[in-house]
């Protein structure tokens, strides 16, 4: 039988999240002597005891040509919302195609890292909470920031929270080498990923595309 796997730094989200379904259970059940009032109460909190436990799976998926360092695989998965050529002014310093993958409460929140290289750059930012699909949320809210780089070029990509989200996990070490595939982190509840290609990267993905983490190619790096 293959087990969900749970991701390390979300046990405790979980619990707490059981704990206070468990006391509402026991309120409803306690205060509410009308069954046909309290068994649906009951109900709909073991219901979500389920999905916030299912919400933080990490899934298991093949990687496309391990083989091949030019793939950029998707962060997250989620839908795409933005596809264009923008001045990166973070780290890069310099014009770069932007892919934003928007995920919602229904999407895998593990990330994973997009392509195999080394980490040359993290900073973490605190920031506001505005809704993860607004303009200014990759500057103004919370999110960590990332570049990687290999042979073929850099690729940069943020971590960014949503109106739902307060907390990051990311593993990213500057110095350290990782391969494109394995978990990077997590975003706990509504968020977004914004990545950074070279602009001669061939894109693979258009706004409105459905892509899933580790799976999706979104572009190709140059030789």
């Amino acid at each position: 039988m293959n087990w969900i796997k749970i991701d390390n730094d979300s046990y405790g989200t979980i619990l707490i999240a059981w704990v206070i379904c468990a006391v509402l259970i026991y309120l409803a059940a306690h205060f509410i002597k009308n069954a046909w009032v309290s068994l649906p109460i009951s109900a709909l909190l073991v219901v979500f005891m389920v999905f916030i436990t299912w919400f933080f799976r990490v899934p298991n998926r093949e990687t496309p040509l391990t083989d091949n360092d030019q793939l950029v695989t998707s962060v997250a998965d989620g839908k795409v919302v933005i596809v264009e050529k923008v001045f990166e002014k973070e780290f890069l310093q310099q014009e770069c195609v932007q892919i934003s993958v928007y995920m919602d409460f229904f999407d895998v929140h593990c990330n994973f890292w997009p392509i195999t290289g080394k980490v040359i750059y993290y900073k973490y930012h605190p920031g506001k909470y505005l809704l993860a699909f607004h303009p200014k949320s990759s500057e103004k809210n919370e999110h960590s920031s990332t570049c990687m780089e290999n042979s073929h070029g850099k690729v940069f990509f943020k971590q960014i929270a949503g109106t739902f989200a307060r907390r990051i996990v990311c593993y990213s070490e500057p110095g350290k080498m990782e391969y494109r595939g394995d978990q990077c982190g997590v975003i706990k509840f509504g968020s977004r990923i914004d990545l950074f290609v070279p602009l001669d990267a061939d894109v693979k993905v258009k706004v409105g595309d459905k892509v899933r983490a580790v799976e999706s190619v979104l572009a190709v790096l140059p030789d």
